[in-house]
């Protein structure tokens, strides 16, 4: 994303990249999750029947700061 700018410095291109979930039986990269987290009997997070979405992350080269989008349906 070259023309694309940095929402804390204004610097002008971004690197895409994502976001790593390396966690047990995990698809190895992060999603978002449309609602409130709500958790079962053994207290592990509710999952079934919501709409889950890819995250894509932009740093800035510049200052680091990280930019999240969830535009892409999974």
């Amino acid at each position: 994303m070259e023309n694309m700018r940095c929402t804390y410095c204004e610097h002008v291109g971004l690197e895409p990249g994502f976001i790593e979930d390396n966690g047990q039986y995990s698809p190895g990269h992060a999603l978002w999750i449309s609602g409130f987290i709500e958790r079962g009997a053994f207290g592990g997070v509710k999952r079934m029947g919501k709409q889950r979405w890819q995250i894509d992350a932009f740093r800035c080269p510049h200052c680091g700061h990280l930019a999240l989008f969830a535009i892409q349906p999974v």
